[in-house]
Order: C-alpha cells, then sequence, then structure tokens
C-alpha cells in the first residue's frame, strides 16, 4: 500500500497547522508563547512522518474483532486502538479499527504537549478530537445533526476539570459505516480514542432491526476491505414516526448512559430525524448554537 508522502503546511488563519497523508487529514491548533507553538507544530510534523506506515504494517490484525485472546498490536498507536475497543469486545463485535482516527489524533496531541508548554491545543481528525486544555482555560464545540453538514444541535463547553480529553461523533452519513440509523452521536470522553470507540458502539445501538424504512448493504459490497465484512452497514433512512424515533434514541441513551456508569465516557448527545437527544451533563446545552463554532 503506497501514499503520496505527508504533507504540512499552515492554512490562511495562520493558526492552525494541516497534516495530510492518504486518508489523514488534521487540523491542528496549539495556543502558546510563540516558541512553544513553534516547538509543538515542529514534534507533530515529526510525529506524522511514518506514523501511516506503522499502522498500515499492522492493518491485518486491526481490522480483526477484539477478544480476550487477541495478540495485541506492536505499534503505539495500534495499541491504544487495541486497548480503547477492549472494554467494547465483550459485549459484540468491534475491531481496533473503531479507535483508530482518535487515536492518531492523540498520539500527535501528545507529542505536542510534551514538546513544550501550551496554554491549550487540539488535533481534530475528521471530527474525531484530541484536547489539551491547561487550567483556566475552556474549549466551545458544536455538536453536529450529521457528520456530513455544518449544522448543529447543540453546544458543550469543556474544562480542565471536566476529565475530557477526547471527542468523538459517529453517525450513518459520516465517513466511517454504522450499524445503526443515527445520524449522529457525540461522546465526551476521558481519551480521543476511547471516545471514538464509544460513538461507534453508541450509534451502533441506536437502530430499528428489520424496519423497512431503513436501506442497508453489506460493508464488504461498499469497501471490499472493511473491517466490517458482510456485516450490513445502513445506507438511507426513510422517515420515521415519532414513536420510532423515540424508541431508537431510548436504545442509544441506555446505552450511553450504561457506559458513563462503567466510567467509559463522560456525557453524550445524539441526533435523528430533527430530534436530539443527551445525557443529563452541564457541559452540554441544547440551544441554537453560532454557525463559527468549532466542528465535533
Amino acid at each position: 500500500m503506497r501514499f503520496e508522502a505527508p504533507s504540512a503546511r499552515v492554512l490562511p488563519d495562520g493558526r492552525r497547522l494541516l497534516l495530510q497523508q492518504g486518508p489523514i487529514d488534521l487540523v491542528i491548533e496549539a495556543v502558546g508563547e510563540p516558541d512553544a507553538v513553534k516547538a509543538a507544530r515542529e514534534a507533530a510534523i515529526r510525529r506524522f512522518d511514518g506514523l501511516l506506515a506503522e499502522l498500515c504494517g499492522e492493518l491485518p490484525l486491526l481490522r480483526r474483532p477484539v477478544s480476550r485472546t487477541s495478540p495485541v498490536p506492536l505499534g503505539q498507536v495500534a495499541r491504544r486502538m487495541h486497548a480503547a475497543v477492549g472494554p467494547f469486545a465483550t459485549s459484540g463485535f468491534i475491531t481496533p479499527m473503531a479507535a483508530v482516527a482518535g487515536a492518531v489524533a492523540q498520539e500527535i496531541l501528545g507529542v505536542m504537549s510534551r514538546a513544550a508548554p501550551l496554554r491549550r491545543a487540539y488535533v481534530n481528525n475528521g471530527g474525531d478530537i484530541a484536547l489539551y486544555l491547561s487550567a483556566g482555560e475552556q474549549f466551545r464545540i458544536g455538536l453536529m445533526k450529521r457528520p456530513d453538514r455544518p449544522e448543529f444541535f447543540a453546544t458543550a463547553t469543556i474544562r480542565p476539570e471536566d476529565g475530557v480529553a477526547g471527542i468523538a461523533t459517529s453517525g450513518y452519513p459520516g465517513r466511517s459505516f454504522s450499524l445503526g440509523i443515527a445520524e449522529a452521536v457525540t461522546v465526551l470522553a476521558p481519551t480521543a480514542a476511547m471516545a471514538d470507540a464509544a460513538a461507534t458502539v453508541i450509534a451502533n445501538a441506536i437502530d430499528l432491526p428489520g424496519h423497512p424504512a431503513v436501506e442497508r448493504l453489506p460493508a464488504s459490497a461498499i469497501q471490499s476491505d472493511s473491517d466490517l465484512g458482510e456485516r450490513l452497514v445502513t445506507r438511507e433512512v426513510g422517515p420515521l414516526t415519532p414513536d420510532e424515533i423515540e424508541t431508537a434514541l431510548a436504545a442509544g441513551l441506555a446505552e450511553a448512559e450504561r457506559l458513563r456508569e462503567a466510567g467509559l465516557i463522560v456525557s453524550a448527545a445524539m441526533h435523528l430525524q430533527g430530534v436530539s437527544r443527551a445525557l443529563e451533563s452541564p457541559m452540554i446545552f441544547q440551544e441554537k448554537p453560532e454557525r463559527r463554532l468549532a466542528r465535533a
């Protein structure tokens, strides 16, 4: 598997750095003294070079479902992916790929925060965000109605004391496949890899099995090397009744609450056909947010 060499450039706003290679697009911002920001960016660029090759070298293993007897990958990011999905492996099918975007973002943020003292920083990997906040800082995001549209149904304000260092969004219209029918599930979690895995699991739980309005296809028919194989993934969802929407969202809320009680997530919000639900949390506000908010 060959990809073009990684590229790095500062975006026109002068604040954000864009790192790209193959399927990975990272938007990075670091806030601090100029020398610290420079050092953090340089650390991110160095670590990014070769990261995709590391993952590709273990791709067959990363596409296999995790179980108690699964071999642990060798690479640092691959091990983080494996560890993040481990808590979900006992209750259903999941592979380390469910945490890949969050784990990559978390790796880059880690080298940045170790390279220099920063006030705050984030690495956004296609909507899955690793976040660093020093004391007194905060981060405000908009929670999206759908991963493919810049519309928000709620906002979340995160502070260091909230214990949130990862934000991830999953849903069937997004770039990854989903077994469920949610348009968006956003999870706030202690790490980006855990947020990524949990968002996948909660989105899968929001479902109406066998419903005639839900169009599904085998994942392998859409992407031949998908880690989901022949499992049916959602392609389109027709109009649902209010009761059906509530039933599906209730299943997602129940799964999210279970994960929160287990200490795997801090909070979660979800959206389906114009209806939004969220775990009770002082961080999340379902109001009309501003368009300029950061993408969750």
